[in-house]
């Protein structure tokens, strides 16, 4: 199980494209809020080696880094992979969608837009491949991510709790624990997503 980013060119945007941008923004919030490399790593527990190589555009960040170098720079992840909402609407493409995440048997997660941090709300479509996971160590407190599963069985482990959620129903989740997805059945999982994460 894997949940390194890997943009397909087939299903979202191009990885090196992506790869570039992110570490564009990066480096401009770094400078625009005078944080040196040392403090953002010491603020979002990101080793400075993994920071220099993210704004090299050289390194492939896991969900779980971005979502740390998006709440220390008090943006969104969002934000980070420029499919956020803009004034009135913004249309993202569909080539233009990134994979996040993508499972050893095929399966994949894209970040369908999301709003401005630092208060987010992020819309995310999901497929897992039978035996398939994702594991998550848990987001800022107050977050809670809403889930309607389109197809197969999703297994929704919060706090070490384990949660059967079948087709056609949904599902709401604090998930500032640690927490997890996993499709345990023998057919494809689809499910959709929100993360909803407000800072009191």
């Amino acid at each position: 199980m894997t949940d390194k980013v890997n943009i397909m060119t087939d299903s979202g945007a191009d990885v090196t494209q992506v790869s570039l941008a992110v570490a564009r923004r990066i480096h401009t919030w770094r400078k625009e809020k005078k944080l040196s490399l040392d403090e953002l790593s010491r603020r979002a527990s990101v080793s400075k080696g993994m920071l220099v190589e993210i704004e090299k555009g050289a390194a492939n960040p896991s969900i779980a880094i971005l979502c740390k170098l998006a709440a220390a720079l008090g943006v969104s992840v969002a934000d980070i992979v420029n499919v956020s909402s803009e004034p009135r609407v913004h249309i993202i493409e569909e080539e233009a969608i990134p994979v996040l995440w993508q499972g050893a048997q095929g399966g994949r997660a894209r970040l369908l837009a999301g709003t401005a941090g630092p208060d987010m709300i992020e819309l995310w479509s999901w497929e897992m491949q039978p035996g398939e996971q994702f594991t998550s160590p848990g987001h800022p407190a107050g977050t809670f991510e809403l889930l309607h599963v389109n197809d197969g069985v999703l297994t929704l482990t919060v706090d070490n709790t384990a949660t059967q959620v079948g087709a056609g129903a949904s599902a709401v989740a604090k998930t500032d624990a640690p927490h997890g997805y996993a499709n345990e059945g023998e057919q494809l999982l689809r499910f959709t997503m929100t993360v909803a994460e407000f800072h009191r």
